[in-house]
């Protein structure tokens, strides 16, 4: 591992960036050491800051914990130091109108299936079933109205009682394989060849879909707001960090980039 960092002489002991590894999920052990020491020495030198200015905390009604205190005290630092103005009406409508497509409800589809069960990896078994399924799809070609009839027969799926209808699903409710073929029909349409799944092979069908709206600007103009003041505060506030870091003794941690972690 690194060797213990420190800020302004002030050691992070060991014990405390491996307790903080959890909070920073990385590809290795020593990426996420070296995360969690950057994000215990940042709320070191937030410490440092606030009592050099004389802040004190407030302390609450619940007999708070020291790190509890600590929050606090990082709180009222930032709170005086990072200020920035509310996003206005223009600005926000600036915004909705060149990102449109992020502010439309999602697309709903109403499939119906017949799911016939088997694991990919039993190949005698999964391949009895394609061939089942190819059979249903061949008799629904032929009475297209008997889908709910066969369901009920012979779908693995609970949707069989209500004749193989899933009701009203959205993107990434269903498995990829699934949605690839669903996507790619129009309502009323039966899939014409069995989709295959990690649950087995389908029948699909298309019932019905529900195209997205436009929502307007006033239902999200609080959620723009927010995003855009957040995005502002975030830029401010990395700003705030490195004149701190550029006036401060920092060993075995590297608090420089627009990427390190900020406590709030």
């Amino acid at each position: 591992m690194n060797p213990e960092p420190s800020v302004n002489g002030v050691v992070i002991p060991e014990a405390a960036i491996a307790a903080e590894m959890q909070n920073h999920p990385a590809a290795s052990a020593e990426a996420a050491w070296t995360e969690a020491a950057r994000a215990l020495a940042v709320r070191e030198l937030l410490l440092q800051e606030a009592r050099r200015q004389g802040l004190a905390a407030e302390p609450s009604e619940d007999g708070a914990s020291r790190r509890t205190d600590e929050d606090a005290l990082i709180d009222r630092l930032l709170e005086a130091a990072v200020q920035v103005p509310e996003a206005d009406e223009e600005t926000c409508r600036r915004y909705y109108d060149r990102n449109q497509a992020r502010f439309r409800s999602p697309d709903l589809f109403e499939p119906s299936h017949i799911l016939l069960s088997a694991a990919p990896d039993d190949h005698p078994a999964y391949q009895a079933a394609v061939q089942a399924a190819e059979a249903l799809i061949g008799q629904l070609q032929q009475d297209p109205a008997r889908f709910a009839e066969l369901a009920r027969a012979h779908s693995a799926c609970p949707s069989a009682a209500v004749g193989g209808s899933l009701g009203q699903v959205g993107r990434g409710q269903t498995v990829a394989e699934f949605e690839t073929f669903l996507f790619a029909l129009e309502p009323g349409q039966l899939c014409p060849v069995p989709v295959k799944s990690r649950y087995g092979v389908h029948v699909l069908r298309l019932d019905r879909r529900i195209e997205g709206r436009q929502l307007p600007f006033e239902a999200v103009r609080e959620r723009i707001a927010e995003y855009l003041q957040e995005a502002v505060w975030r830029r401010a506030s990395a700003q705030y960090l490195q004149l701190l870091a550029g006036r401060s003794e920092l060993r075995g941690v590297d608090l420089t980039g627009s990427e390190t972690p900020l406590v709030q």
